[in-house]
């Protein structure tokens, strides 16, 4: 009798045990449920970058493509003081050729600068990519100078004649920039960007849409004034023609921009469409400057300065086939009291490819 309790015990202990594996089965169950509406949640807001009204955007109906795509790159920078002394330096355009493969909306591919392919290389280096969605937009880049740049545009006062100066050879001059433009779309259910500039999609009815974005980019210009004074000096048989506040040999400014802006796609015949798109931000600049002759003009300046974009394409696209141009260009200024850069470049490009391998749905 003394251990006649322990069968009572150990049936206790049992039932607490089942009670735990229940608690445990029903907990699970509560973490699955709740796994499963965190992945549902993600799904629709990935789903919702690709919703759009059938009535005027018909999607695409294939999975992957193949393009030929010829791509042309221009850049200027323009230098100038309160003087009114200013410098453009230009590259030739750069003729560039390649393939591309797509995957819905994704776009890889590779092209050879064409106008270097007999030898006399060039250094620049330029990687730009462009990714578009009903909602959203990104444009990230990296662009670095060559090492063929030419003079255009020289004034250094109204008592020479430079024209003898336009088009000469300068390889004193570097600059890099790098950075990202990231903008929403309003009308995302109407207006396509991807109908535009990726043909994944096809615009059907025109429409338009404002833009609002943010940008970020860093930029560093370099300088070689003595190269370019010894220029100066041998065609006007003259010495220090130029001003001091034009002679900024080292600057680097990083730049942050909130832009606005509008797009339009215009449906101008079945399957054609035309867009055009024009950006503009406030952008804040802080800049730096190496040279210690006018670092206390020029180092640690914080401004605020205009920035714009610009897309313009023309597309015929007929779901298998497809066939366009496009062009985008990005300016950026950086201005203080004496001193004025501008930064333009952009490219455009010629294509035309064809959309294979159904989709299932």
């Amino acid at each position: 009798m003394a251990f006649s309790s322990l069968p009572t015990c150990a049936q206790g202990d049992s039932l607490s045990r089942d009670s735990a594996v229940g608690m445990e089965d029903s907990t699970t169950v509560v973490t699955h449920k709740k796994k499963k509406k965190i992945f549902s949640f993600i799904g629709d807001i990935v789903r919702s970058f690709s919703d759009y009204d059938e009535e005027y955007i018909e999607p695409q109906h294939y999975n992957y493509a193949l393009m030929l795509q010829n791509t042309n790159t221009y850049e200027v920078y323009r230098i100038s003081n309160k003087e009114g002394q200013s410098v453009k330096f230009a590259p030739d355009p750069t003729f560039r050729m390649g393939p591309y493969f797509g995957w819905r909306w994704i776009f890889l591919g590779y092209t050879v600068d064409v106008t270097h392919l007999g030898g006399g290389g060039n250094s620049k280096k330029d990687f730009n990519i462009s990714l578009y969605s009903s909602k959203l937009g990104v444009d990230l880049f990296w662009r670095e100078t060559g090492d063929d740049y030419k003079l255009r545009n020289v004034n250094i006062g109204s008592q020479y004649d430079t024209s003898n100066l336009n088009g000469l050879a300068f390889n004193g001059l570097e600059a890099t920039i790098k950075g990202f433009n990231i903008y929403y779309i309003v009308n995302n259910k109407r207006f396509s960007y991807p109908a535009a500039y990726s043909q994944s999609t096809v615009q059907r009815k025109s429409a338009g849409s404002w833009l609002f974005g943010l940008g970020y980019t860093v930029h560093t210009l370099r300088v070689d004034w003595d190269c370019f004074e010894n220029i100066v000096d041998q065609v006007f048989n003259a010495t220090d023609i130029v001003a001091p506040t034009l002679k900024i040999s080292n600057v680097k400014y990083t730049d942050i921009a909130l832009s606005a802006g509008y797009s339009y796609n215009w449906v101008f015949a079945r399957n054609w469409l035309f867009n055009a798109s024009l950006s503009t931000g406030l952008a804040y600049n802080h800049s730096t400057s190496d040279d210690t002759d006018s670092a206390k003009f020029y180092d640690h300046i914080k401004k605020l300065n205009y920035n714009g974009i610009l897309r313009l394409g023309i597309v015929w696209n007929n779901t298998k086939w497809f066939a366009g141009a496009s062009a985008i260009f990005h300016s950026y200024n950086y201005k203080q009291q004496q001193f004025y850069t501008n930064n333009t470049f952009g490219s455009i490009n010629f294509y035309f490819g064809f959309n294979f391998l159904k989709r299932k749905n």
